[in-house]
């Protein structure tokens, strides 16, 4: 349970990073999956999900390279059973503030050793706008996420200032001068920990330049009364209940 100092934290700044909700030992579970399904998915197409504005945007990044996997709980059962988790949801539905937490999406993200790709700063708004504006995502890590390995970064606060206009070249980013990715506030975090924020909040990430892999699952979700703007970044697996009930009835599934 999520005192009530983190939920007025995660109000304040726009995110919150969660200490422990997985054990060591249960981060590293899920590691092996996860380096597991890329090893079988690698065999049948390329993986890698740089931006092309990421490699613009970072010294450094043009021989970078990032493996990804949308859907995982498609995959693999003990990403649905941890998606769905009471640690997991619980903490999810805290910092929304709603006991209603349903699925948009989850990626899994690995960077790989030595070159794994940055993000450029940007919000995640753009890319599934909702009339509510209740999206968060929460990265789970299943390894250590120091600077040096590329993590999280972000702007404290910049979820108040509501959608800011992004450019759509090479993924959607914000302009590099005015937010460079070394400006923004590192969070690193160790093998368990989960980082919340806001779809409004400000974030990327830098390279990661160390000699092991950051491996981490990114959950997307939202309050099920909080409708898309558009109809947008459609997934298999929208719509799913993760904790308490969808008060609308049966969701529309994909078109």
């Amino acid at each position: 349970m999520l005192s009530d100092t983190q939920v007025e934290q995660f109000n304040r700044d726009g995110f919150l990073l969660v200490k422990g909700l997985l054990s060591r030992e249960d981060a590293a579970r899920y590691r092996a999956a996860g380096h597991a399904l890329i090893e079988r998915l690698a065999a049948h197409s390329d993986m890698d999900a740089t931006w092309g504005s990421a490699r613009e945007s970072v010294e450094g990044a043009g021989k970078t390279k990032l493996l990804h996997c949308h859907d995982v709980q498609f995959y693999d059962a003990v990403f649905t059973q941890l998606i769905c988790s009471d640690a997991f949801t619980l903490a999810a539905s805290r910092v929304m503030g709603t006991p209603n937490v349903q699925l948009h999406h989850t990626k899994m993200f690995i960077k790989p050793p030595e070159k794994g790709s940055p993000f450029p700063m940007h919000q995640d708004q753009p890319y599934f706008p909702h009339d509510r504006n209740t999206m968060i995502a929460g990265i789970i890590h299943f390894d250590d996420a120091p600077i040096e390995k590329g993590c999280v970064r972000v702007v404290p606060g910049s979820h108040k200032l509501g959608p800011l206009q992004h450019s759509a070249e090479g993924g959607w980013h914000l302009p590099f001068a005015e937010y460079p990715v070394e400006s923004a506030v590192p969070c690193p975090a160790e093998a368990g920990d989960v980082l919340f924020f806001s779809y409004l909040t400000i974030h990327g990430s830098g390279i990661n330049v160390s000699n092991e892999a950051r491996t981490t699952l990114l959950v997307q979700m939202r309050d099920p009364e909080d409708n898309p703007t558009i109809k947008t970044h459609i997934s298999r697996g929208q719509g799913m209940m993760l904790r308490g009930i969808n008060p609308a009835g049966i969701p529309e599934g994909p078109k």
